[in-house]
């Protein structure tokens, strides 16, 4: 059924507030989103070109930066836009399109993650049958798993979103079409809504988690029968860097779907979508690659061949 009382765009108000520092925010976003680019896109070309880095962890390491640039992408590039102009709008047909693949994409993310744990897990936890394991068939099955049930997520919320009434109100009270401003925008009954957002976050977002977490217990265990110090310090860095991109990206992200619409408060809430949304995809490629040493050493052969040749 068509939405009759959709407008035919939305007035994106997120910087409303912050005139007299638009074109300091535009510069700020502005280097983090090359810092985006540079350190993800390098990432993507090392796990492709370095034959050392073909191995199940960095297959869905370059998963993972592939999933930064799109996400970030769907939405930073327009937040610089309107950065710099006067009337910032998006229509409502591309606000469809932003909330659809940002979501897709995000919800990618939280199941990639929970993979590459498993990874982690089957590498420590039972290293002498690892490639058996994680042989390259089923690799490919359980990155496509999680690119199916992102979409799949996004399919379902972006639907039930705007067949929501809007009675004419085209403001959202943020930096880009997202559910909760979206919600609060709606004049019509959005329990159904709220009821879909955390009954899908459970299986897009907290059973991920838990299985991160359940797989976590077993490496600790594991790594804590290791006798020798340097031994446990060796095998934890392994998974250091992905421990840590877990706690920044579930952290902000459950945060912000998998709580009922009465607590959003978008004033606050923006804050957190800049941190998943803009921050954690810089960070990432940057946590990979300063506790890494086959990423520095692969980024190093990569660039300083690039010297040599020119």
């Amino acid at each position: 059924m068509a939405n009759e009382t959709a407008p035919t765009e939305f007035i994106i108000m997120g910087f409303s507030i912050l005139q007299q520092l638009q074109f300091l925010l535009f510069g700020v976003f502005l280097v983090t989103y090359f810092c985006t680019l540079v350190g993800n896109i390098s990432i993507i070309i090392i796990v492709c070109t370095d034959a050392q880095l073909r191995t199940p962890m960095y297959f869905f390491l370059g998963n993972l930066s592939f999933l930064d640039l799109c996400y970030t992408t769907t939405n930073v590039p327009q937040m610089l836009v309107h950065l710099l102009v006067e009337r910032k709008r998006i229509s409502y047909e591309g606000c469809i399109v932003q909330l659809y693949f940002f979501l897709a994409f995000v919800g990618t993310e939280c199941i990639l993650l929970a993979v590459m744990a498993y990874d982690r897990y089957v590498a420590i936890c039972n290293p002498l049958h690892y490639l058996v394991i994680m042989r390259k068939s089923l690799c490919f099955q359980l990155a496509g798993a999680a690119w199916a049930s992102g979409f799949l997520n996004s399919a379902v919320h972006t639907f039930f979103t705007f067949r929501l009434p809007f009675c004419g109100a085209n403001q959202i009270n943020y930096f880009f079409c997202d559910i909760p401003p979206l919600l609060k925008l709606s004049c019509g009954d959005t329990s159904l809504n709220e009821i879909i957002l955390l009954a899908v976050g459970v299986f897009i977002g907290w059973i991920p988690f838990l299985c991160i977490v359940l797989s976590y217990v077993y490496i600790i265990s594991t790594i804590l029968k290791i006798r020798s110090t340097e031994g446990r310090l060796k095998t934890f860095s392994t998974c250091g860097s992905h421990l840590t991109i877990v706690l920044l990206y579930y952290g902000s992200s459950i945060f912000t779907y998998v709580r009922p619409i009465s607590s959003y408060s978008l004033d606050s809430d923006r804050l957190i979508s800049v941190l998943y949304s803009i921050v954690t995809p810089m960070l990432n490629p940057m946590i990979y690659t300063l506790r890494n040493k086959d990423v520095k050493g692969a980024l190093r052969k990569v660039f300083l061949g690039k010297l040599c040749f020119q």
